[in-house]
């Protein structure tokens, strides 16, 4: 059980310190940096649990909250040391991804037991907090980029569940989830995976339509 929740910290940590990142980019103060990683740290898994209609995580612990503020300040005043934000938001996201993947499947899990909701629940609480996170900081958003986004999160969310449902201990299901999806995103992002794009084509003249 410690291991899992480890995992629910890092993954509000490290989204929490994309979202102060996405602020550092638009030069915004300390209270936008407070407001973005706040929405970004736990966007994902308030969304989650409104749907699974369970208490919402952050209003039965508050340390999550702290954890998001103590990040925002961090970053805040750390934010200028780094050359390339844009690039350290995007693997800081796709770490939180591949923590929160699992997180979320594992909640999802324990809540209904099916393995359908689970793998939904991973990807929703990966991928929320994130495309909140550049809606209102007006970043180009990730899912409108050509890698690979949304399938890694369900790669991770399907190999934590295939592997808890087969009876494996908790930490064994969970580390190897979180290498997959990380891999994933992490080659897409060095290397520009990416699926096909669909190529428009022209439509049917009225005339042409029987």
């Amino acid at each position: 059980m410690d291991q899992i929740i480890f995992l629910d910290y890092a993954g509000v940590a490290v989204f929490a310190a994309t979202g102060a990142l996405a602020a550092s980019r638009k030069e915004l103060d300390v209270i936008g940096f407070l407001f973005l990683a706040g929405v970004t740290g736990v966007g994902g898994g308030t969304f989650r649990d409104l749907i699974l209609d369970v208490p919402v995580f952050w209003v039965q612990n508050h340390d999550y909250l702290l954890v998001c503020a103590a990040i925002a300040v961090a970053v805040y005043f750390s934010a200028h040391l780094i050359e390339s934000r844009y690039r350290l938001l995007l693997w800081l996201d796709a770490v939180g991804l591949a923590a929160y993947c699992v997180f979320g499947a594992w909640k999802g899990l324990v809540v209904t037991g099916s393995a359908m909701v689970a793998i939904v629940m991973g990807m929703l609480t990966a991928t929320f907090g994130g495309i909140l996170r550049d809606i209102l900081s007006g970043e180009p958003s990730v899912l409108l980029r050509p890698e690979i986004y949304v399938t890694s999160a369900m790669a991770g969310a399907v190999t934590f569940t295939v592997l808890d449902i087969a009876g494996l201990p908790l930490l064994l299901s969970a580390a190897p989830a979180f290498l997959v999806a990380f891999a994933i995103r992490g080659g897409a992002l060095r290397f520009g995976w990416s699926f096909p794009p669909y190529k428009s084509r022209p439509g049917r003249r009225p005339e042409d339509i029987p």
